[in-house]
């Protein structure tokens, strides 16, 4: 069965975003490099320390499928119907999109109406023996209160943002145990990687 993984570039202070929903202050490890990596899906290169192309090589290469929320959905417009790592992307939300699948016929994105659950379930599937990558902060707190996560990873950034949008609010079952497995230090930004920790 695939690995659910939940990352976020997070600061230290816990993070994803500040209060009016920019990412500008955490981002910039993507670009303060001279190593190139083009994401599968496209339109898309970052330029960053060989450490942190190491850890984006590992992510693009073993990711199956993707679960996100519809507010991510809508921010990015849908990725223009090709997510950046290129492969296929489970929605969850309310109400699909009015239109969308119409405009964008080919692309490989599926409207989940009835759950977080069945979302997962479907990226499994699709996935194969790959991983599932969950985004968005809400799909991943859904996620985790579901024990659907099986593995976390945060990209710390050494800012603090004082306040915003937290990748870790409103958990329902706390404490959640993670067990630390890989650290890669790259330029400005420290890859975090934990295993979570099932109750036995």
């Amino acid at each position: 069965m695939a690995t659910v993984r939940a990352e976020k570039t997070m600061s230290l202070d816990g993070f994803i975003a500040d209060p009016s929903d920019d990412v500008a202050h955490l981002f910039g490890w993507y670009s303060n490099g001279n190593v190139e990596t083009p994401a599968p899906g496209g339109g898309m290169t970052f330029r960053t320390s060989e450490a942190s192309a190491r850890h984006l090589r590992e992510l693009f290469v073993n990711t199956g499928a993707v679960v996100t929320g519809r507010r991510l959905f809508d921010r990015t417009d849908g990725w223009g119907g090709s997510h950046p790592i290129g492969v296929p992307v489970f929605v969850v939300t309310h109400h699909i999109p009015h239109g969308w699948v119409d405009a964008h016929p080919d692309a490989p994105f599926t409207f989940v109406t009835t759950g977080v659950r069945d979302a997962v379930a479907g990226a499994r599937a699709a996935a194969g023996d790959l991983s599932v990558g969950v985004g968005g902060a809400d799909i991943v707190r859904q996620c985790l209160n579901a024990g659907l996560v099986d593995e976390i990873v945060v990209n710390l950034v050494p800012v603090l943002l004082g306040a915003g949008i937290r990748f870790f609010d409103h958990l329902a079952d706390t404490p959640v145990e993670l067990a630390a497995t890989r650290v890669i230090e790259g330029r400005r930004v420290t890859h975090l990687y934990f295993r979570v920790v099932r109750p036995t």
